[in-house]
């Protein structure tokens, strides 16, 4: 299965030269979270309204391949949100080899376009 990452290119681009990606959420690292939060594809829509439709800047989708990150030794849990809706979580950085495709993203009319 896919899974997806909505994330600020500058973020990515930081990540392309550490090597491996950090970032949880909005202004905050996986080591502060425990996880990276990431989206299935039926997902993506409504996540990206929640937290991402007022961000200034660049915005990009990581899609990485479930299975792909399981066989590098990352742990990936499908969990609930709090509303009854499993959401995938990466429990570790993601290096940025494991990352199938980078998508520019941008919002038009209160959809984002990948």
């Amino acid at each position: 299965m896919l899974i997806h990452h909505i994330a600020l290119a500058t973020d990515w681009d930081e990540a392309v030269g550490a090597g491996a990606y950090r970032v949880s959420t909005l202004g905050h690292d996986v080591d502060e979270v425990g996880f990276i939060h990431t989206s299935r594809a039926d997902q993506v829509q409504a996540t990206a309204r929640a937290f991402y439709a007022d961000v200034p800047g660049s915005l990009v989708v990581l899609v990485m391949d479930e299975e792909t990150l399981r066989a590098a030794g990352l742990e990936v849990r499908h969990e609930d949100a709090g509303a009854g809706d499993l959401f995938p979580h990466i429990y570790g950085e993601i290096p940025v080899a494991l990352v199938a495709e980078v998508r520019p993203a941008t919002f038009n009319g209160g959809t984002l376009t990948f």
